[in-house]
Protein backbone atom coordinates (compact mmCIF):
# COMPACT_ATOMS: atom_id res chain seq x y z
CA UNK A 1 0.00 0.00 0.00
CA UNK A 2 1.66 3.13 -1.25
CA UNK A 3 -0.43 5.27 1.08
CA UNK A 4 1.06 3.60 4.16
CA UNK A 5 4.57 3.94 2.74
CA UNK A 6 4.04 7.63 1.98
CA UNK A 7 2.72 8.24 5.48
CA UNK A 8 5.61 6.34 7.03
CA UNK A 9 3.16 4.04 8.77
CA UNK A 10 3.53 0.26 8.90
CA UNK A 11 1.22 -1.35 6.36
CA UNK A 12 -0.57 -3.53 8.92
CA UNK A 13 -1.33 -0.44 11.04
CA UNK A 14 -3.30 0.98 8.16
CA UNK A 15 -4.97 -2.19 6.98
CA UNK A 16 -5.78 -3.73 10.37
CA UNK A 17 -6.08 -0.98 12.97
CA UNK A 18 -7.40 1.91 10.92
CA UNK A 19 -9.96 0.30 8.69
CA UNK A 20 -11.79 3.61 8.41
CA UNK A 21 -8.75 5.18 6.71
CA UNK A 22 -8.27 2.21 4.42
CA UNK A 23 -11.94 2.21 3.41
CA UNK A 24 -11.88 5.95 2.82
CA UNK A 25 -8.77 5.61 0.68
CA UNK A 26 -10.38 2.95 -1.52
CA UNK A 27 -13.62 4.93 -1.73
CA UNK A 28 -11.73 7.97 -2.98
CA UNK A 29 -10.01 5.79 -5.55
CA UNK A 30 -13.37 4.50 -6.81
CA UNK A 31 -14.68 8.06 -7.02
CA UNK A 32 -11.88 8.96 -9.38
CA UNK A 33 -13.12 6.24 -11.70
CA UNK A 34 -9.73 5.33 -13.10
CA UNK A 35 -6.68 3.67 -11.62
CA UNK A 36 -3.61 5.67 -10.73
CA UNK A 37 -0.50 5.59 -12.89
CA UNK A 38 1.24 3.49 -10.26
CA UNK A 39 -1.60 0.96 -10.30
CA UNK A 40 -1.54 0.74 -14.09
CA UNK A 41 2.22 0.28 -14.05
CA UNK A 42 1.99 -2.40 -11.37
CA UNK A 43 -0.76 -4.28 -13.22
CA UNK A 44 1.36 -4.33 -16.38
CA UNK A 45 4.31 -5.58 -14.36
CA UNK A 46 2.15 -8.34 -12.87
CA UNK A 47 1.11 -9.47 -16.36
CA UNK A 48 4.75 -9.56 -17.50
CA UNK A 49 5.82 -11.47 -14.40
CA UNK A 50 3.05 -14.04 -14.90
CA UNK A 51 4.17 -14.53 -18.51
CA UNK A 52 7.78 -14.94 -17.36
CA UNK A 53 6.73 -17.45 -14.74
CA UNK A 54 4.79 -19.45 -17.31
CA UNK A 55 7.79 -19.50 -19.66
CA UNK A 56 10.05 -20.53 -16.79
CA UNK A 57 7.69 -23.38 -15.90
CA UNK A 58 7.70 -24.58 -19.52
CA UNK A 59 11.48 -24.38 -19.67
CA UNK A 60 11.77 -26.26 -16.39
CA UNK A 61 9.63 -29.12 -17.73
CA UNK A 62 11.80 -29.27 -20.87
CA UNK A 63 15.03 -29.23 -18.84
CA UNK A 64 13.79 -32.05 -16.63
CA UNK A 65 12.93 -34.14 -19.69
CA UNK A 66 16.36 -33.38 -21.19
CA UNK A 67 18.04 -34.38 -17.93
CA UNK A 68 16.27 -37.75 -17.96
CA UNK A 69 17.32 -38.37 -21.56
CA UNK A 70 20.92 -37.42 -20.77
CA UNK A 71 21.01 -39.74 -17.76
CA UNK A 72 19.85 -42.63 -19.96
CA UNK A 73 22.50 -41.81 -22.58
CA UNK A 74 25.28 -41.62 -19.96
CA UNK A 75 24.19 -44.97 -18.53
CA UNK A 76 24.18 -46.56 -21.99
CA UNK A 77 27.61 -45.15 -22.83
CA UNK A 78 29.00 -46.31 -19.48
CA UNK A 79 27.76 -49.83 -20.16
CA UNK A 80 29.23 -49.84 -23.68
CA UNK A 81 32.53 -48.48 -22.37
CA UNK A 82 32.68 -51.22 -19.73
CA UNK A 83 32.01 -53.89 -22.35
CA UNK A 84 34.73 -52.51 -24.64
CA UNK A 85 37.24 -52.42 -21.77
CA UNK A 86 36.42 -56.03 -20.93
CA UNK A 87 36.97 -57.02 -24.57
CA UNK A 88 40.34 -55.26 -24.61
CA UNK A 89 41.39 -56.94 -21.37
CA UNK A 90 40.48 -60.43 -22.62
CA UNK A 91 43.53 -62.60 -23.31
CA UNK A 92 44.49 -63.34 -26.90
CA UNK A 93 42.90 -60.91 -29.28
CA UNK A 94 40.66 -62.52 -31.81
CA UNK A 95 41.52 -61.72 -35.40
CA UNK A 96 38.76 -62.19 -37.90
CA UNK A 97 39.37 -62.46 -41.59
CA UNK A 98 36.99 -60.26 -43.51
CA UNK A 99 35.77 -61.50 -46.85
CA UNK A 100 37.51 -59.77 -49.69
CA UNK A 101 35.73 -58.26 -52.61
CA UNK A 102 36.20 -59.96 -55.96
CA UNK A 103 38.87 -58.27 -57.99
CA UNK A 104 38.47 -57.54 -61.67
CA UNK A 105 40.58 -59.75 -63.94
CA UNK A 106 44.08 -58.47 -64.52
CA UNK A 107 44.89 -57.40 -60.97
Amino acid sequence: MALAAEAGVPRNALSQRHLDLKNEFYAKGKERGQPTDAEVRLRKRIVKLKELRERDQTELVELRADREALVRIVNQLTLENRQLRQQLAAPGPVVRLLPSQPRPPGY
